[in-house]
């Protein structure tokens, strides 16, 4: 059995405590019911909570100091089926070694449809 699937986003804000991302809901990211696959928001979650603790620091493969997720919570409170879905990442902490970022995720009329949060430390 083949299974594909295509996620993407795009970051609508970024400074440098807060981004925000938004990922249209498509027939590749649904899970049987119809709803958005709890992979597919974790994923946009932690990319969205990696390009905040990058900074603005461009992304290259093998590079030093990319921000490793270590641990990452997830509360899936909702879904949706259709439309888009927004991401807020923002610091708990940031550190020179260790940064927190919690990520909200909001379905239309600002529901709650996750909260992730991810500790990230520098790739070595």
């Amino acid at each position: 059995m083949r299974v594909e699937g295509r996620i993407e986003f795009q970051i609508i804000e970024q400074t440098p405590e807060k981004v925000i991302s938004e990922m249209p809901i498509q027939p590749g990211i649904r899970n049987p019911h119809g709803g958005v696959h709890a992979g597919a928001m974790l994923w946009f979650a932690d990319v969205t909570a990696t390009y905040l603790a990058l900074g603005s620091t461009e992304a290259s493969e093998g590079m030093a100091g990319f921000p490793l997720a270590i641990t990452l919570n997830a509360n899936f409170a909702g879904n949706q089926k259709e439309g888009k879905l927004r991401a807020v990442a923002s610091f708990v902490k940031k550190g020179r070694t260790v940064s927190i970022v919690r990520t909200t995720v909001f379905g239309e009329n600002d529901k709650l449809i996750a909260d992730v949060t991810t500790t990230h430390v520098p790739a070595q």
